[in-house]
């Protein structure tokens, strides 16, 4: 495949799981200040420093109001990660691969398009933040679902696999990250019913508390929780899920090039440092440093997949 076509496949759902989880991180950001009683500008912050954005918006804007950062992470154009900007470049890189991808995947993601744009024209309010949100999370999975259904399991595919895989394991280290160790209030607040509260949250933003629920019944604690979107490998927004899937694509990549890739071998060199983890040894050595440190490898990982499969060499 041409390097160019391999990129805009790779971008295109790193940009559309981007979407998703830009409304997702903003959802867990709603919920758990829902759940505090002295909310305020700092907190608004944490969304910023959670998804590296606090720089772009500090450059524009003075404060940290409500409305000012819900709408510079949902819709503002000057933001690269806004949803806006990131559904208007999955559909760019759409168009540019139109000819590898089924008409179900392309018009999935031109609806996508054509449907956001609309919504996200307006200002979004307390009113209509949560149905906006739930709106941004369906059409992502309407994509995803038209990709399973229709594409063919070959390289177009582990393509588009990837790109997932290394911007949803990114988030779901921004989401852990951003209720750790940037939104609990006071440390004398650790395990009271409102830390309690916000990990819930934290689980239902990422479409995690009934499966959680199910394997741990009566158990709703920080470690607990941790352990699951870390490293239980049956949920697929897990990190260790991610990463064996990041594996997997880049194994079958190997075996249909022929080639060793250091891509590959990165990968595999990260699945294999999470195997040997427990959630014991996460804690010990620092869930936010732990976490920092995932997130680097992932970027190294992206990195040299753009390098390895000459994304902008052809």
């Amino acid at each position: 495949m041409l390097g160019r076509n391999a990129a805009g496949l790779f971008w295109m759902f790193r940009y559309l799981e981007r979407s998703e989880n830009t409304a997702r991180i903003m959802q867990a950001g709603h919920r758990i200040f829902l759940t505090k009683t002295n909310s305020g500008y700092e907190d608004w912050a944490s969304i910023l420093d959670a998804s590296s954005l606090r720089k772009i918006f500090e450059e524009k804007h003075s404060d940290f109001d409500a409305f000012k950062v819900r709408n510079f992470v949902l819709r503002d154009g000057n933001n690269p990660s806004s949803v806006l900007s990131c559904i208007t470049k999955a559909r760019e890189n759409a168009r540019m691969v139109r000819t590898v991808l089924t008409r179900e995947v392309f018009e999935a993601v031109n609806e996508t398009y054509l449907l956001l744009k609309e919504v996200l024209k307006r200002p979004v309010n307390d009113r209509n933040l949560v149905k906006t949100l739930a709106l941004i999370r369906r059409q992502s999975g309407l994509v995803r679902g038209s990709l399973h259904g229709t594409m063919l399991r070959n390289d177009i595919y582990e393509f588009a696999r990837l790109g997932t895989f290394v911007e949803r394991a990114d988030y779901t280290s921004r989401i852990l990250d951003m209720k750790y160790y940037v939104l609990l209030p006071s440390i004398s607040l650790v395990g009271s019913s409102m830390d309690n509260r916000q990990w819930e949250n934290v689980l239902r933003s990422v479409s995690a508390y009934r499966s959680y629920r199910w394997l741990n019944e009566s158990e709703m604690n920080p470690q607990g929780i941790c352990k699951f979107l870390i490293l239980d490998s049956r949920f697929p927004r897990s990190l260790i899920f991610c990463c064996q899937q990041l594996s997997l694509n880049l194994k079958l990549l190997v075996r249909e090039y022929n080639q060793k890739f250091n891509s590959a071998k990165l990968s595999r060199v990260l699945l294999k440092e999470l195997e040997t983890y427990t959630i014991e040894d996460i804690f010990k050595k620092g869930l936010h440093e732990f976490l920092v440190n995932c997130r680097s490898n992932l970027n190294q990982i992206s990195n040299q997949i753009e390098i390895d499969f000459g994304f902008y060499s052809s």
